[in-house]
């Protein structure tokens, strides 16, 4: 055994070298591909693919190593032998590779990146990272959420900050007596003064409905894509609209309610003694009568 040991000592030592060589040569490559990428503004990509930069140049220093202790190994025949166990290994991790698989697609595609506002499924907030199993979000409440990246794939996504511009509505209502194109005019003076409406594209204001207490206008305006510009945006906006209507005079009438003269009403305006039923009528009240017997007598 010690003359088998040291008629194998140049191979062992050959061996590590190859291993920590080809070990070094990814570390490497893997530090050259992340300051790469981090230069084109993708730290997750670079993280990701410095990763697997690193793991294959490992895998092919171990092959090499083993190729070089043991002559009779060869790489061929230990990847077939992978082979066999990789089928086990895909139905017993199915999720993960399938979160894996679909987290380089993510990367590589790059449908928004990091600081980007989504929504995916209902979660609504701020992409944080991508890795190789889930993407981190944190929501406008400030949770920290990990979805797979299969379901970022499969499903609907909403980017919200992929333009830079997005379109916000609001709804204002005035008395039927006031005039439609004043009302208009004062909405869109708002607007165009308002500093966080975009002047491109352009506000509008449409007659939307007509209402029953109202003639509803609708009001389109653009904002930057935020969600917080959004909601500023909206609240300068209604508030800028509400104090130029005001100002010129034109009414915003609360709900009108129409009151049914039913027999019950016209009753409980005069306060008879009388009872209202769900139907809207009247009746009777009933007193009531004294017990057989209770009446008193005479002694």
């Amino acid at each position: 055994m010690l003359d088998t040991l040291v008629d194998a000592g140049p191979r062992i030592a050959a061996g590590l070298v190859t291993l920590v060589v080809l070990y070094a040569v990814g570390r490497l490559l893997g530090a050259v591909v992340r300051r790469r990428w981090c230069r084109l503004d993708r730290p997750s990509f670079a993280n990701v693919m410095s990763r697997v930069v690193r793991l294959l140049f490992g895998l092919l220093g171990v092959l090499a190593a083993a190729t070089i202790v043991f002559p009779t190994v060869k790489p061929v025949n230990v990847l077939s032998s992978l082979g066999f166990f990789s089928i086990a290994i895909g139905f017993a991790f199915r999720d993960i590779l399938e979160n894996l698989l679909a987290g380089i697609l993510l990367l590589f595609r790059a449908p928004f990146r990091m600081g980007d506002e989504v929504d995916v499924e209902g979660t609504r907030g701020t992409v944080v990272e991508v890795n190789l199993r889930e993407t981190v979000v944190r929501t406008y409440e400030g949770r920290r959420v990990l979805i797979p990246n299969a379901t970022v794939y499969k499903n609907q996504l909403v980017v919200q900050t992929g333009y830079d511009a997005v379109r916000t509505e609001g709804v204002v209502g005035i008395a039927y007596e006031c005039d439609v194109e004043q009302a208009r005019r004062v909405a869109l003076e708002a607007l165009h003064r308002t500093d966080a409406v975009l002047d491109t594209p352009p506000p509008s204001v449409l007659v939307g409905e007509l209402g029953a207490s109202t003639v509803d206008l609708h009001l389109f305006f653009w904002s930057a894509p935020q969600q917080r510009q959004v909601l500023l945006a909206r609240d300068a906006a209604l508030s800028a609209v509400k104090r130029g209507l005001d100002d010129a005079g034109i009414e915003m009438p609360a709900d009108i309610v129409v009151l049914q003269g039913t027999p019950s009403l016209k009753a409980a305006l005069r306060d008879d003694e009388a009872e209202a039923t769900q139907a809207g009528s009247v009746r009777p009240r009933q007193t009531t009568r004294p017990a057989q017997g209770s009446a008193s007598r005479p002694t």
